[in-house]
């Protein structure tokens, strides 16, 4: 049945049934059928599509395509909410919060500061009983997230379903507890995350380990897989959303709409997670210079690139950007993105990888 059939079928229905008002008239009907017809239209030829899936080599491409069906299967958006700006401003109001009761641990460092980790035990597990080999999955939340985000809840919730054990890695000072020494994190230093895998792992060494990132936790799992290369314990990791050139991140971020919807808000977020261990930071830095940060960049440029000894902006950018890592990474890795991200732009995504895939949610 092709449209038009289906067009003047629906239309004669719908004036039969309702008969009064503008939407009971011939012409009201038609053009609420026309709209829906040339909407549908759109949404299925422009908006629905097939990921583009691209492997270092055959063999890992038909182990995706066989265990990991979803990367070959046409994507389709909510139908009311599929532009990328849009799903990531209502997601925060209309998005479910699993209930996920989780054991706090603090670690130590090195340098005499405290780690905040959140585990999700799983000892009710049926498929894996033996808490010595349960797999244990380790999650970064992105820029200021905490194990609290949704989006790591349904991650747990995901993994709970699977028998698998989860430990979420909090940044410094994120998630409420006290910042011992005068240093926080950034998306390029890999020493936090390597304590914390190497601490992980001495917990339960005959369990198999994998990793998986979110935007800027997703950035700090892929620069510490390039500077591992297969000296890790992890056996596998998935990286969602990760912004792979920083230049190009925060120049999306700096246009004008999206400094508006994105970048100010993300400033303040930085500056409220520092702003309570002002005491403590501000004996190396010029706290009120911070807080007058207005972008990303200009939180970067007077805190975040000050604080891990970066002669300049441009330097820290460099050294944090993911895509040039990629070479050394040696593990399989999955990645998701979007070419709609304003955090980012599918133009920066590299054309060379070890293993990725590319999200394509609309042009």
């Amino acid at each position: 049945m092709d449209w038009q059939v289906l067009t003047r079928e629906l239309s004669l229905y719908l004036e039969s049934q309702v008969r009064v008002g503008f939407l009971g008239s011939g012409v009201g009907l038609s053009l609420v059928l026309g709209f829906g017809v040339a909407y549908a239209c759109y949404y299925l030829n422009s908006i629905a599509k097939k990921p583009q899936l691209v492997a270092s080599n055959d063999r890992f491409c038909r182990f995706l395509e066989e265990y990991c069906p979803v990367v070959t299967e046409t994507y389709y958006p909510t139908i009311w909410c599929w532009e990328g700006r849009v799903q990531t401003l209502l997601r925060p109001f209309i998005t479910s919060r699993p209930q996920v009761q989780y054991r706090n641990e603090l670690i130590k460092t090195a340098d005499g500061g405290q780690i905040s980790l959140d585990w999700f035990d799983n000892n009710d597990s049926s498929y894996y009983p033996d808490a010595s080999t349960r797999p244990t999955v380790l999650l970064l939340p992105g820029l200021t997230g905490t194990s609290k985000e949704s989006y790591i809840l349904h991650m747990i919730h995901q993994s709970e379903t699977l028998g698998y054990r989860c430990v979420v890695f909090n940044n410094r000072g994120i998630a409420g507890e006290e910042l011992l020494t005068p240093r926080t994190y950034c998306a390029a230093n890999t020493e936090d995350l390597e304590a914390v895998i190497h601490y992980v792992h001495s917990l339960h060494p005959s369990a198999p380990f994998m990793a998986a990132g979110v935007s800027m936790g997703g950035m700090l799992l892929l620069n510490y897989l390039g500077k591992a290369g297969r000296d890790t314990p992890l056996m596998a990791a998935a990286i969602f959303s990760a912004g792979w050139n920083v230049f190009e991140s925060v120049e999306s971020l700096e246009k004008p709409l999206n400094w508006l919807l994105f970048n100010y808000y993300l400033t303040t977020c930085l500056q409220s997670s520092i702003s309570r261990h002002r005491q403590m930071l501000e004996k190396l830095f010029d706290m009120d210079l911070v807080m007058k940060a207005r972008t990303v960049r200009e939180f970067d440029k007077q805190f975040t690139s000050v604080m891990f000894g970066y002669r300049s902006i441009d330097d820290y950018y460099e050294d944090a950007s993911p895509c040039r890592k990629l070479k050394s990474v040696g593990i399989p890795v999955l990645c998701l993105n979007s070419v709609d991200d304003v955090f980012s732009p599918a133009h920066a995504n590299p054309k060379y990888a070890l293993t990725w895939v590319l999200f394509h949610q609309c042009d």
